[in-house]
């Protein structure tokens, strides 16, 4: 049986979202961070979880997140800094980075993931654009409609095997980079899609939130 490590990038400050870390919100019974990282527990294959938290929070996770899986580690000053700690201390030979801040993920896709990531070396989530696009120059002038039937929204979990993804982290270790699928499209390395569910949301402001009640 293949073995994974998960990394959930939490070293955010939520300065979008208000005065309070959007993780250590309330989603009925549990906060934020606590329901992201349920739905990755139970699974066999999955044997450690990497967390590279905000310094700021990471007395309160350890205090929230006590199974024996996890690891909570100093995050760094960017998304990229953060995950790039975290490579540093994982074991297997498959890696998923899944964004801290969505709790509606479902077990299903992280298997999905898991399943495509042994053939493909590197996937992520995605839902195709359903939404009309424009592009507008500076002014606020529409230019152009773009094709929507070749676009997709981006989402986590991303799946990687382990030596491309540090590989990469490691020569682009200087960029700002806010996905990791970003620095293997930067390298040329093809990345493949996992089809997601429109539910996956980011939590970043706070009808996020209420829409995230709601669903659960």
């Amino acid at each position: 049986m293949k073995k994974y490590s998960i990394i959930i990038p939490a070293g955010g400050t939520s300065s979008r979202y208000g005065s309070t870390n959007k993780l250590l919100e309330k989603i009925n019974q549990k906060t934020v961070i606590e329901e992201t990282v349920s739905k990755f527990l139970g699974f066999d294959e999955i044997d450690e979880i990497i967390i590279p938290a905000n310094i700021s929070i990471i007395p309160e996770l350890e205090a929230l997140l006590t199974d024996s899986k996890i690891k909570i580690i100093e995050g760094g000053s960017s998304r990229q800094k953060s995950v790039y700690n975290a490579l540093q201390a994982i074991k297997n030979d498959y890696v998923l980075i899944h964004d801290a801040a969505r709790p509606l993920i479902k077990k299903e896709t992280i298997a999905y993931v898991m399943e495509a990531v042994l053939d493909k070396d590197a996937v992520t989530v995605m839902t195709k654009t359903t939404d009309t696009i424009k592009e507008v120059d500076e002014t606020g002038r529409i230019i152009r409609t773009i094709d929507r039937s070749k676009l997709y929204n981006t989402q986590t979990p991303q799946g990687f095997k382990a030596s491309i993804i540090k590989d990469a982290h490691e020569k682009l270790k200087d960029g700002n980079f806010t996905d990791d699928c970003s620095m293997l499209e930067e390298l040329g390395i093809p990345v493949y899609i996992v089809n997601g569910s429109y539910t996956n949301i980011k939590i970043t402001i706070k009808s996020d939130l209420d829409f995230a009640k709601l669903y659960i």
